[in-house]
């Protein structure tokens, strides 16, 4: 069996803000479907990724702002970071975790790229304007199967 992640929906409580934002970030304007008043589906594309996020009206009942841990892979985390923070999107300063995995919240958090630059080991974070949260992480060499 084979299964893709196809699509992530994200709730924004201002379609076309949230349009704007993430158009800002490159990602890719997919399709935007108004269906009637209250249904418009709207889908982007992050540059390089063969999944998408679907935000709209009448597409989820999920609170905005209440998707977090959006994980976008980076080859590059300090060129990734200062590109989108020159956009002027409020990200985080370049950071690692005491241990392997990332946690929520920021208490677990090192300032600093991983000591060994080691793969899957460095993040930065941001928000959307409804406070969804995105983390990037530094992925040069993927793990064997991935």
């Amino acid at each position: 069996m084979e299964l893709k992640l196809e699509v992530v929906v994200i709730p924004a409580s201002d379609v076309d803000r949230a349009i704007d934002f993430y158009r800002c970030l490159d990602f890719r304007l997919d399709a935007d479907f108004v269906v009637d008043d209250g249904y418009r589906v709207v889908q982007l594309t992050p540059p390089g990724s063969q999944a998408s996020i679907i935000l709209g009206t009448g597409v989820t009942t999920a609170p905005a702002g209440s998707t977090q841990g959006l994980l976008l892979a980076v080859w590059d985390i300090d060129e990734t970071r200062a590109e989108i923070a020159a956009r002027g999107v409020e990200i985080s300063e370049v950071f690692h975790e005491a241990d392997v995995f990332v946690h929520p919240g920021t208490e677990h958090r090192i300032a600093g790229p991983h000591p060994e630059r080691a793969d899957y080991g460095s993040y930065a974070s941001f928000r959307d304007p409804d406070g969804n949260s995105w983390l990037l992480q530094e992925i040069k060499h993927r793990l064997p199967g991935r």
